[in-house]
């Protein structure tokens, strides 16, 4: 890969990991809102099941029009990697914004009325989840909004590492489509 080269590469991928970040900060607006409203918590579901086809779908884009339809799995590894970790910076940035701004403990006290409720408390018995669960919900209040940050960015990047593979073995091509049709 040539210098001009890794340069496109990563050019491409923070213009579609700031698309990719803009699924995950809507799917997790869509999962605080959620916690009141089933149906934007199953929208948050969707957003962050769709995100390694969109990314796949974002790979194809950058395959067709920047490589001209051939790319190896090698690059289309180190695109979605970058593609993921460009996301998982913004996310952070995002998760870190709102919950040293936003939050003000909403979420800590959703949960709680959710586990008080007389359905959330026969789950936890059912389990026998009753003080794990609690023991959770006390770290998870004690935790610094940096914290949430860090541990989504690791999440994300981690995320991009694993999801790489396949979707860059699906997504590799060394022949362009009109090539092999020439040759027939």
């Amino acid at each position: 890969m040539t210098p001009e080269e890794y340069v496109q590469l990563k050019a491409f991928a923070r213009q579609d990991g700031a698309l990719l970040s803009l699924l995950w900060i809507g799917a997790l607006f869509c999962y605080v809102q959620g916690l009141s409203s089933p149906m934007l918590g199953m929208t948050a579901v969707i957003l962050i099941v769709a995100s390694p086809f969109y990314a796949a779908n974002r790979l194809r884009h950058f395959r067709d029009y920047a490589r001209e339809g051939i790319i190896s799995f090698g690059r289309g590894y180190a695109y979605l990697v970058l593609t993921f970790f460009y996301a998982g910076l913004l996310l952070a940035a995002a998760l870190y914004l709102y919950f040293a701004f936003i939050d003000k403990g909403y979420l800590i006290g959703k949960f709680t009325e959710i586990m008080s409720s007389d359905e959330g408390r026969q789950v936890l018995k059912t389990y026998g989840m009753g003080e794990q669960m609690s023991e959770s919900l006390k770290e998870m209040a004690q935790m610094r909004p940096i914290d949430y940050a860090l541990n989504m960015l690791t999440i994300n990047i981690t995320t991009g590492f694993v999801l790489g593979f396949p979707i860059a073995a699906l997504m590799q091509r060394k022949v362009v489509k009109s090539q092999i049709e020439n040759k027939q």
